[in-house]
């Protein structure tokens, strides 16, 4: 498609110049005949002109983190709109997810961020430096008719402001290797599984195998963000406001911290200089054997199985109790956002629109980024979905079946998120490490988020 649309391109430059060619004298012999022929070939040409005055160059600057296979389908779209709109040009930065906000909070610092760049629920942190979509949608530069509201609002603020286009809705999991289980004599993770559950195949897995029995999680996710709603129906780590924390005893991040610590001494979890190495999907431990397991957004999986090269399974994370809520969700991806830097805010907008609901484009991208929330795309991948996408799409909806207790998930994290999440980090090694004990470390990290409020 790609190439045809650049044939026609060139088919129609080759026309202006035949008409350009035409204009120019062909006999001597009659100089009023040529003068007139002359002059009307000038003023047709000249009248073209005028109504085809080509649009200003344009040079947009965009950048998102993510694995190789990302990067590899986001430069193919970049290419594709660029034959499509010869006059844009856009520079790209595909980068890994530590460099990316690190590279963020400099360019932040200088008034300078990407015209294009790529956030999650962590938005908030940076919504000084977001360009609003609402204009845009309103006059209709972005056409919102083929998605949803409760899409939309998942990539809008609590004041209803469109921040980004949402890039498509996922959830987390743990990618596991059915091989490694069998020959380790472990049954497979079932929907209802819990962490002790969790802890004793990653023990069993290392006893009995010599490798890891879980490679690198997400700390704050397993243990604070999902693990404090896995108390209860209706509890979280920040209440629905975002305007304090939503639960009072510190002792629910004790247990995870804990346990974390119990695997590495035992050798079935890295230590943290070895889950460092560890820099994206491409050099998990699971992808190179080991491991038996890791956590993993839904719509990686399909990068990390194939990086692997053998078969890997998709469950749930384990829950706190059997019966008790799952802590995960259906939630944004991540989604696109205009800076309020940009010079063309207009046509960065433009390239979020065509980006998240141009068929061509997401069949190239193939739902990398999460399920797409423009209905014609899904219909239009529907067909064409390989047996990982389509276990990705399964379990997807298996999540979104599970019981919330009539409570909706709340889209957006405070601004301060990001310093919790890195104090609990701090904490949970020096639990690791022996320096605190689990309680105290999860009553300084409790202790910390409430002073942010």
């Amino acid at each position: 498609m790609k190439m045809k649309k650049l044939v026609a391109v060139l088919a129609t430059a080759a026309m202006v110049l035949g008409l350009v060619g035409c204009g120019e004298p062909t006999s001597t012999s009659d100089a009023d005949s040529t003068t007139s022929t002359s002059v009307e070939a000038s003023t047709s040409v000249e009248a073209s002109a005028s109504e085809e005055t080509p649009a200003e160059p344009v040079t947009l600057r965009m950048a998102w983190w993510g694995s190789q296979t990302r990067h590899d389908r986001t430069i193919a779209v970049i290419e594709l709109y660029e034959s499509l709109n010869p006059n844009v040009t856009i520079e790209y930065e595909p980068m890994d997810f530590d460099g990316y906000f690190n590279k963020l909070a400099t360019l932040v610092a200088s008034n300078d961020v990407w015209d294009i760049f790529q956030l999650g629920s962590n938005f908030p942190t940076y919504q000084s430096k977001i360009y609003t979509l609402n204009d845009f949608i309103k006059d209709g530069t972005i056409d919102v008719s083929g998605t949803t509201e409760a899409f939309l609002r998942i990539a809008a603020d609590e004041k209803g402001n469109q921040v980004g286009l949402c890039s498509g809705v996922n959830t987390y999991g743990i990618a596991y290797d059915p091989a490694l289980f069998a020959q380790a004599g472990v049954a497979e993770p079932t929907e209802n599984w819990t962490w002790d559950d969790y802890k004793q195949a990653c023990l069993t897995i290392h006893e009995k195998l010599g490798i890891y029995g879980s490679s690198k999680f997400d700390d704050w996710q397993a243990g604070a963000s999902s693990g404090v709603n896995q108390e209860g129906f209706g509890i979280g780590f920040f209440n629905k406001t975002n305007d304090g924390l939503g639960f009072t005893d510190y002792k629910m991040l004790s247990d995870y911290m804990q346990m974390r610590a119990d695997l590495v001494e035992a050798g079935a979890y890295p230590d943290p200089g070895a889950c460092k190495e560890i820099s994206d999907i491409e050099n998990d431990f699971v992808v190179s054997g080991e491991a038996a397991m890791t956590w993993v957004a839904s719509n990686q999986f399909v990068s990390l199985a194939t990086a692997a090269g053998r078969e890997l399974k998709l469950i749930n994370p384990p829950r706190k109790s059997a019966n008790g809520p799952a802590g995960v969700s259906i939630q944004s991806s991540q989604m696109l956002c205009v800076s309020q830097d940009s010079k063309y805010p207009e046509e960065a907008a433009k390239f979020i629109a065509f980006f998240q609901s141009n068929i061509d484009a997401n069949k190239i991208l193939l739902a990398e980024r999460g399920i797409p929330t423009f209905t014609a795309v899904r219909e239009a991948l529907a067909g064409d979905l390989t047996d990982l996408e389509k276990a990705v799409y399964e379990y997807v909806d298996v999540v979104g079946s599970f019981d919330t207790g009539g409570e909706t998930v709340n889209p957006s994290s405070p601004a301060c998120t990001d310093e919790i999440k890195e104090q609990y980090n701090y904490y949970l090694e020096k639990v690791i490490y022996g320096e605190m004990s689990a309680d105290d470390a999860a009553k300084a990290v409790y202790d910390f988020a409430a002073s942010k409020f």
